[in-house]
């Protein structure tokens, strides 16, 4: 039975559907790097601490799921052989971590340890991002400059040559083949966002190649939509013949089209750039041809917000996602100051389109901004969840695990099992739920305030007391899609 379905089932009021945990749920949080002063000057036992706390931080709320932006600007903050290094996480582009610290590879060994996902958060055509950047000698710029433009003093990739394309992809590709990533996610840069006064440079690539790919003089914005579909469509196929089970995911800006520029009136009832007509961004295009995985757009408003209200944002996208994933990005500092967090988190969980949050940025939830990690460990999000399961990529469960015991060892009373199935094919068991039960409770595997452990090991410490009380353990096997098993094996032990 769906999350969606058991919500409908239950008779409450409206405001109280907000403080009903699911058990599937995605809980994600952006972990930025560009403009965080605080990275270049960690040295590499510091920034470990930093992120392992951050970690810990998170799992406490029970997120379960981080987006970290691995590409800033045409650079690295991971080990690269493509790109520099990002002067945004050492201070100089090209100057390497010490040691060759490889935060990346860091983060994805330790958030996958905790039970979350790791996102490799990319910016697919900004170069600099600020003025009289200096690019590192090693710099693609400088091997082929003519696939480069400059608008408003900054560069960017000419999202209308082949090239371009050809290039990010090669970056995807090796991301996606090196590293152990659950997604490959952009945000809402793909054209940049329009000067005034000022239109972007691209008519040398137009006048090139417009003509042969079928547009006329006077289609150049649905031309450049055409490249960025293009760009998308190449983008998840080479993560398919890579690695199949790696999704794609896109956050967007929050609005697609005002409804006043919709000649059939499809838009929001909203006034605000547009992804359609201002970033040639034809979001809802790729969620019906599926080359997306999931869609997050960014809802950063506040409910009653008179050009981008909150809730009729939320609303139009859950018509039109063609029933994808649907996560909703928040921004935190404007939630907590506008006070609708609460309206905010009844909405996503009673639409049945929604299928989870993910909060901007990680920052705000490390300081407790007005509170909000708190709530989300003591309201909304007081037990964990599990991501809701990729069906479109695969629809099966799993095998149960093998061997349940439960025996006296050195480092105590150790529940363990057997893995079913080879760890290294994502259709198999990548990762297990325990959940504990009471002597003759009622076993619902639907209940999340049963679940003790999500963990990647196959083995689980009991809290045993003095051996009087008895209780039932389930565990079952989840795959790499989020598909589990459906009863588990399970074990009366006395704690």
């Amino acid at each position: 039975m769906s999350r969606k379905l058991i919500y409908l089932l239950l008779f409450v009021s409206l405001s109280s559907f907000a403080q009903i945990t699911p058990k599937r749920e995605f809980r994600g949080a952006w972990i930025s790097i560009i403009y965080q002063s605080q990275y270049p000057k960690m040295s590499v036992p510091e920034m470990k601490h930093y992120f392992t706390d951050m970690l810990d931080s998170l799992q406490a709320c029970h997120i379960n799921a981080i987006i970290y932006q691995a590409r800033p600007a045409a650079d690295a903050c991971y080990d690269s052989n493509i790109e520099p290094w990002s002067r945004y996480l050492t201070g100089q582009q090209g100057k390497a971590p010490e040691g060759n610290f490889d935060p990346m590879a860091f983060l994805i060994e330790e958030a996958h340890g905790r039970g979350m996902e790791f996102h490799a958060w990319l910016n697919p055509y900004r170069v600099t991002a600020s003025e009289n950047e200096t690019l590192h000698a090693s710099h693609i710029y400088y091997q082929h400059p003519e696939w480069f433009v400059k608008y408003g003093n900054k560069l960017y990739f000419d999202p209308g040559l082949p090239e371009s394309r050809t290039f990010i992809c090669q970056v995807v590709n090796d991301i996606v083949s090196r590293y152990d990533v659950d997604a490959i996610h952009t945000d809402d840069y793909f054209y940049p966002y329009p000067i005034a006064g000022e239109q972007f440079p691209d008519a040398d690539s137009f006048n090139r190649y417009a003509s042969s790919q079928g547009f006329s003089a006077g289609q150049r914005n649905d031309w450049r939509r055409n490249n960025v579909n293009t760009l998308i469509r190449d983008v998840k196929q080479t993560i398919v013949r890579t690695k199949p089970w790696v999704r794609f995911g896109i956050s967007p800006f929050g609005i697609y089209r005002n409804k006043k520029n919709t000649p059939d009136g499809s838009g929001s009832e909203t006034n605000g750039l547009q992804n359609y007509d201002d970033l040639y961004a034809d979001i809802k295009l790729w969620m019906e041809k599926g080359w997306i995985d999931y869609n997050m757009p960014q809802i950063y408003w506040e409910t009653g917000h008179p050009a981008a209200d909150y809730e009729t944002l939320i609303r139009w996208w859950t018509r039109n996602n063609y029933g994808g994933h649907l996560y909703i990005g928040q921004d935190v500092a404007r939630t907590m100051k506008g006070g609708d967090l609460n309206r905010k988190m009844e909405l996503e969980r009673t639409l049945p389109a929604v299928y989870g949050n993910c909060f901007w940025p990680v920052y705000e939830l490390l300081k407790n901004n007005g509170g909000i990690t708190d709530r989300l460990k003591n309201q909304y999000q007081s037990y964990p969840a599990l991501i809701p399961a990729y069906l479109h990529q695969h629809n099966k469960r799993p095998k149960d695990v093998k061997s349940l015991k439960a025996e006296w060892t050195p480092q105590g009373y150790l529940l363990h099992w057997k893995r079913n199935g080879d760890p290294k094919n994502p259709e198999k068991a990548q990762y297990y739920v325990i959940y504990r039960f009471r002597d003759k409770e009622k076993t619902n595997l639907e209940d999340p305030s049963k679940i003790v452990s999500i963990t990647r090991r196959t083995d689980y410490l009991l809290p045993y007391q003095n051996g009087t009380e008895k209780y039932k353990y389930v565990v079952t096997s989840v795959d790499r899609f989020h598909n589990e098993t459906k009863k588990g094996k399970s074990k009366t032990i006395k704690l």
